[in-house]
C-alpha cells in the first residue's frame, strides 16, 4: 500500500461498489503501454517476457499507488495469433504491416484453433504475466486485461479500410469475420477470468469518431452484448471504453451490459454522467496526450481537479481515470502528480469543498 494511502486499492474498490466509504476516489491513469518506464526498460523490453510485463506493473503500483494493474493482450492479439505480420519496434506499440485475411470471402478459413491458449504464445505470456502480478500484489491490487472489442479484433484481421467499406457492400460476410471474432474473445476472455483478472473491453475502431451510431447498432453493440453477457456468466467483470468521440453512443454503450464505463477525454464528462451516470459507474477522462504526456504537473493537477470537480457526484460513482492507455515517454512525474490530486481533491468524504 501506499505511504500516503490509508487503503489498499482492493478495500477501496470493494468499499466502491458497496457504497461505504473510502479514503479516497479510485484513481487509474491507464499504465499499461509505458509501464517499462518505472524499470528503465523499452516498450520492447517489456513486452518481450512474463516477468518483464508483471515487474513493469509492481513497479508502477509501488511508486503510483494506482488502484489498478493492467496486462496487455491488446488491440491486436486476435489477428497477431492468426497470422497478421507486426513490426517489432523498440519503444512502441508493435503496428499490423500485412492482415491475415485479404479477401472476406474467405473469412470461413480463419482457423479458430490458432487462438486457444496451448496454441498462442503470446497469450500464454500475458496470461502468466498476470499469475505473476496477482501472486505478488493481488492482496492489495486489482488486476485488469486490456484486451480489444469485437469490431476492433476483426480489424486486426482485415485492413480497417476494407473492413468499413464491407459495412456496406459485403455485411453479410462482415457479420460472419466478426462473430468469429466474438467467439474467440468469448474464449480468451474466460481463461483471465478464471485467474481472477478484470475485463477492460477497448474497442477503438467502433468509435464514433469512425462509425455512425446506425453501423454501430448493427455491427457493434449485438456483438457486445453477447460477449458481455458470457464474461458475466463466467463470473467476470468489464469495464467498456471505446476510444474517441462517442457522444452519439454513450447511452448505447451501456444497453452492452458492461459493469462500468470508460469515456475519452473527447467525450463531456458531465454529459455523461447526465445521459448515463444513474446506470453505470463512470471512468474518465484525462487527456493522456495533452496533458499527461506534454503537460506538466501543474496542467495534470488542473486536469485532475477539473474531472472530479465534473464526476464526482454521479449517482453510480465515479473513478478517475485517464482517457485512454498512456503510451510512449511519458514523464513519470506526471503520473506522480496524477495520484498526488487525486489524494488530494478526491480525499473522503467527497465534497464540493475540496475543490477550493
Amino acid at each position: 500500500m501506499h505511504k500516503k494511502d490509508q487503503m489498499t486499492p482492493n478495500e477501496r474498490l470493494g468499499a466502491f461498489m458497496t457504497g461505504k466509504p473510502m479514503d479516497r476516489i479510485l484513481a487509474m491513469p491507464v499504465a499499461c503501454s509505458m509501464s517499462g518506464l518505472a524499470l528503465g526498460m523499452t516498450h520492447k523490453e517489456k513486452r518481450s517476457s512474463a516477468v518483464n510485463e508483471a515487474n513493469a506493473q509492481i513497479a508502477c503500483y509501488e511508486r503510483f499507488g494506482n488502484d489498478l494493474a493492467v496486462v496487455e493482450y491488446g488491440l491486436h492479439g486476435v489477428g497477431m495469433a492468426l497470422g497478421s505480420e507486426m513490426t517489432d519496434p523498440e519503444d512502441a506499440v508493435p503496428a499490423i504491416v500485412k492482415y491475415i485475411l485479404e479477401d472476406l470471402d474467405d473469412v470461413d478459413k480463419l482457423d479458430m484453433s490458432k487462438l486457444e491458449l496451448k496454441n498462442d504464445k503470446a497469450f500464454q505470456l500475458h496470461l502468466e504475466a498476470a499469475k505473476l502480478i496477482i501472486e505478488k500484489i493481488g492482496h492489495e491490487v486489482p488486476t485488469g486485461v486490456l484486451i480489444s472489442g469485437p469490431f476492433t479484433a476483426a480489424a486486426s484481421i482485415y485492413k480497417t479500410e476494407n473492413l468499413l467499406r464491407a459495412t456496406r457492400r459485403n455485411p453479410e460476410k462482415l457479420h460472419k469475420l466478426i462473430n468469429f471474432c466474438n467467439e474467440a474473445l468469448k474464449m480468451i476472455c474466460k481463461e483471465f477470468i478464471k485467474e481472477g483478472v478484470l475485463i477492460l473491453l477497448c474497442d477503438p475502431i467502433a468509435s464514433g469518431t469512425i462509425l455512425h451510431q446506425k453501423q454501430y447498432r448493427e455491427f457493434v453493440l449485438p456483438y457486445t452484448i453477447e460477449l458481455m453477457k458470457e464474461i458475466h456468466e463466467a463470473k467476470g467483470m468489464v469495464c467498456y471504453h471505446i476510444c474517441g468521440d462517442t457522444t452519439s453512443i454513450v447511452s448505447d454503450m451501456v444497453k452492452s451490459g458492461c459493469d462500468m464505463l470508460s469515456i475519452d477525454n473527447r467525450v463531456d464528462l458531465e454529459y455523461t454522467k447526465q445521459m448515463v451516470g444513474d446506470k453505470v459507474p463512470i471512468l474518465g477522462n484525462v487527456d493522456p496526450v495533452e496533458v499527461l504526456y506534454l503537460g506538466n504537473q501543474e496542467d495534470v493537477d488542473l486536469a485532475v481537479k477539473n474531472c472530479i470537480q465534473k464526476g464526482y457526484d454521479s449517482p453510480c460513482g465515479y473513478i478517475l481515470a485517464s482517457g485512454c492507455d498512456l503510451s510512449g515517454n511519458l514523464p513519470l512525474e506526471n503520473i506522480d502528480q496524477f495520484m498526488e490530486s487525486a489524494r488530494k481533491y478526491g480525499k473522503w468524504p467527497l465534497d464540493s469543498a475540496n475543490f477550493k
